[in-house]
Parts: C-alpha cells; structure tokens; sequence
C-alpha cells in the first residue's frame, strides 16, 4: 500500500526552544568547574597502586603456604 502515499514522508518537527533565564557567564564557569574535576578524578594516588601490589603479594604467600 505503499505506492498510494508517494515518496511524500511525515518529517520530525523542529524543536526550536530559547531558554528563558540563561546566563552565559555562569554557563561558562560551570564547564570550566567540570572540565577541572574531570581532570582531578583522571590522576592516580600511587597509594592505591601499592594496595594492590601489597594484597597481590599476600594472595601470593596465602597460596605458597596452602600449597605445601
């Protein structure tokens, strides 16, 4: 039944929405606040390496003892 329509298709309708109270300097400062904590949460404690290495080490000894 597709050929009684045409090639005509229904389109979305555009969203076109302004907000009422924006404020670009505050919007600014927000970006600038995530984009820093972003970079915060990417570095490494080089103590939660040695935790690891540390439990990584105690698994080791457990299963030598146990194992003999």
């Amino acid at each position: 039944m597709g050929f009684l329509t045409g090639n005509r298709r229904a389109r979305p309708r555009r969203f076109d929405y302004e907000p009422r109270y924006y404020d670009p300097k505050r919007d600014e400062s927000l970006k600038r606040r995530m984009r820093i904590q972003s970079k915060a949460r990417r570095r490494r404690s080089p103590l939660g390496l040695l935790y690891l290495l540390a439990l990584l080490l105690f698994a080791v000894y457990i299963y030598r003892t146990l194992g003999r």
